[in-house]
């Protein structure tokens, strides 16, 4: 990689770097090589961090020399910092005296993701999707091999999620030659090789992950743990992050108590019913309709109705701008991506592909699950998720003029901007008459978050206060 010595030749040499591995380049728009599957090796993840050195060294007098031009750099040059110094810690991570890398399986997420976009998510003709697909599920025996030799002592709890989106791989090699025979296309005797003999990889894949000795020890220590939370661009301690979600789990069970005292007698429920009862009460009574089959399309649908009525809202009101050309999809969440999405998600346009800034909206419905899916909750997960949420703000993120800003998904801001976003809504009245109890039901949602801060504190340090 030759050293730049400008701006302009120093954000060239960032893209190419974070467009270097072929899963990244589905990700971002970038459409070339996506025929190849990741090098999952350790000689190829020191390779990245070389990488990341180099520019991390050719940036330093690039920030010395920056000054206040119409366009200043610096912001750009402070992200790119972190973005780099962020992977040279993560690659290099190290507990349970081994690198992360080799305690982390992720050959579901790995060969699945590409897949999946390639079918879902990328506008380029079929044929050189379908070309691409058949070049990576050819791979994908080699790449499992190589996957196997990397791992030592993996993480137990990593190894089951990972056993789960493997067990469903086959379902997604199937759709991908249905996807072929949807187009006709003249390569599916080829694809339904090449799928065949990756399924056939797996259960080889699967008993190599038994083999193994694993281990229960997830904690990456103290030290560590607080360079990984400076490095989001977090400034603050573990200690204040831990005070921040006591405080929220308290002020949250103070709103959520103040609600009931509206919504019991409201619902002719006891004034002292539970949180968690009258949570359940709502969820039975504003039930949406599932239909009589086990697809839960009618659930896809009233997501797809709710989208459009809180467009509807946000231009009467002129709340937000919003871009002409953007898009959501909205999708049952694929099998292989259940273990990770327990209700739903939303995977942001690729910030490189010019055109219509599309979004996938990934949706976890099954029967035993409705209570995350009720006529209370759909509204407030299309906010999120959607417009006015992750889609608005990663669509438009993605039109910036900066290219190493593209490359920064910043996700801790973006949950701070779209859980805002559910109370502002309900502020200016977009539940009617039914904001009290939609705000309750979303409070009882958000107190994950209060609990998630506090686990996480624990998982990376593992001390216990």
């Amino acid at each position: 990689m030759p050293n730049p010595t400008d701006h302009e030749s120093f954000a060239r040499a960032f893209h190419e770097h974070f467009t270097s591995d072929p899963n990244e380049r589905i990700m971002k728009g970038v459409d070339r090589d996506l025929g190849e599957l990741p090098d999952p090796s350790l000689a190829a993840n020191e390779r990245r961090v070389t990488g990341a050195r180099t520019l991390l060294a050719s940036l330093e007098p690039l920030q010395a020399a920056a000054t206040d031009d119409d366009i200043d750099p610096r912001p750009a040059h402070e992200l790119a910092r972190l973005r780099l110094e962020s992977e040279i810690h993560t690659r290099e991570l190290t507990f349970n005296s081994r690198l992360q890398a080799a305690q982390m399986p992720r050959g579901g997420d790995e060969i699945g993701d590409g897949l999946f976009l390639l079918m879902a998510n990328d506008p380029r003709d079929p044929t050189e999707r379908l070309r691409d697909i058949t070049a990576r599920l050819e791979k994908v025996p080699a790449y499992l091999d190589a996957l196997l030799s990397r791992l030592d002592t993996p993480v137990a709890r990593w190894v089951d999620i990972e056993k789960e989106k493997v067990e469903a791989m086959p379902g997604l090699f199937d759709a991908t030659v249905g996807f072929a025979d949807a187009e006709s296309w003249e390569g599916k005797a080829d694809l339904t090789r090449a799928a065949e003999a990756a399924a056939a990889a797996l259960p080889t894949y699967l008993a190599g992950l038994d083999a193994l000795e694993t281990t229960t020890s997830i904690h990456i220590g103290e030290p560590a743990a607080r360079e990984l939370v400076r490095l989001r661009g977090i400034d603050l301690s573990l200690e204040e992050l831990h005070q921040l979600a006591t405080d929220f789990l308290r002020e949250t069970r103070e709103t959520l108590t103040e609600l009931r005292s509206t919504l019991a007698p409201k619902h002719g429920l006891s004034a002292d019913i539970p949180l968690a009862e009258l949570h359940k009460a709502l969820n039975e009574k504003f039930a949406a309709d599932a239909g009589e089959g086990t697809d839960m399309e009618p659930i896809l649908d009233r997501y797809r109705a709710e989208r459009s009525k809180v467009m509807d809202f946000i231009r009467e009101r002129d709340l937000f701008p919003i871009l002409a050309d953007q898009e959501m999809k909205i999708l049952a969440t694929p099998t292989f991506l259940e273990p990770s999405i327990p209700a739903g998600a939303m995977m942001p346009p690729p910030p490189f592909r010019e055109g219509t800034r599309t979004s996938l909206i990934y949706l976890t419905i099954k029967p035993d699950q409705l209570d995350d899916h009720t006529e209370l909750g759909i509204p407030g997960m299309m906010i999120h998720e959607g417009i006015p949420g992750h889609h608005l703000q990663l669509a438009t993120a993605a039109t910036h003029d900066s290219t190493i800003r593209r490359h920064v998904d910043a996700s801790e801001q973006a949950e701070g901007w779209t859980t805002m976003l559910e109370d502002y809504m309900l502020d200016l009245g977009y539940m009617g008459d039914l904001t009290d109890e939609a705000r309750f039901v979303g409070k009882r949602d958000l107190s994950r978050i209060g609990a998630r801060v506090v686990i996480d504190l624990f998982l990376m340090t593992g001390n216990k206060d």
